[in-house]
């Protein structure tokens, strides 16, 4: 049963600017998303760039590993299923070990072929990330399996309508959205780079982006430290930067731009 406490939050929170801004403009820029992808079907249109699939062409000698966090529910979920069908050995990145098992339970009973692998780990927390990469790579070592990445999604996001800190300090929603997920990409940029074939890293990002017109994060924001009280927590603001903030980290002159390509992940499936 429903707290006193919880319902006034929840009421509060229906009623507040930022659950109108997201009834409002998310629906629109979901409508334009739409109209955008519909609009790119006429042989008119303005093509976007794409690149060659690189299915497994030899599963028997090598088996292309595959990273997807965020992989208990949803695109995640879906996208394991997927690409285990195509043969990759699918490695499944979430918070809860029972959704884990439940989730690999699940694509085993529709593909008895399926190879997966199961690791916890907490995207707003950078000693879980590093814990990760550590047992990752033991893993590798163990299984006698070639010490490389050849995708890897970073799908795992969350939604947050108050504010909440981790254990390092920063604002959890954009530690999950931003942080956790730039530094695992860093992390496992080595294996990645050491891959055999061509290797991809997918981000998927958020059609809220199209509402962000003056993006101004400074330390406060990342910390959290200006979002004390839930009164003032712009849940809506906040999630559309952390999903957009990252991506664009990527177009940042590095040495990995070469090894770096960006595209929507409909072209996966195309």
């Amino acid at each position: 049963m429903i707290q006193t406490k919880e319902l006034r939050e929840v009421l509060h929170f229906v009623f507040s600017l930022q659950f109108l801004r997201m009834a409002l403009f998310w629906t629109l820029s979901l409508i334009i998303s739409y109209l955008h992808l519909f609009i790119q079907r006429f042989p008119f249109s303005r093509k976007s760039n794409s690149y060659t699939r690189c299915p497994p062409e030899n599963t028997a000698t090598f088996r292309p590993l595959c990273i997807i966090t965020g992989a208990t529910s949803g695109l995640g979920k879906a996208a394991a299923y997927a690409l285990s069908k195509e043969g990759f050995y699918v490695v499944l990145a979430g918070r809860s070990s029972h959704l884990l098992s439940k989730t690999m339970v699940e694509i085993k009973e529709k593909n008895k072929n399926a190879h997966l692998k199961g690791f916890q780990v907490d995207l707003s927390s950078f000693h879980s990330i590093l814990k990760f990469k550590g047992s990752l790579e033991q893993w590798l070592s163990d299984s006698n399996m070639h010490s490389s990445i050849q995708l890897l999604i970073n799908n795992a996001g969350i939604l947050a309508t108050s504010c909440r800190l981790t254990t390092e300090g920063y604002d959890q929603m954009m530690a999950t959205n931003y942080m956790g997920a730039f530094s695992l990409t860093k992390l496992l940029l080595p294996l990645l780079r050491s891959s055999p074939v061509p290797s991809r890293i997918v981000n998927v990002s958020s059609f809220t982006h199209l509402n962000v017109f003056d993006m101004q994060v400074d330390e406060g924001t990342i910390t959290g430290k200006c979002f004390s009280r839930p009164k003032q927590y712009p849940c809506a603001h906040i999630y559309e930067y952390s999903k957009l903030l990252w991506t664009l980290e990527q177009w940042k002159p590095t040495s990995c731009e070469k090894f770096l390509h960006v595209f929507p992940i409909w072209h996966l499936w195309s």
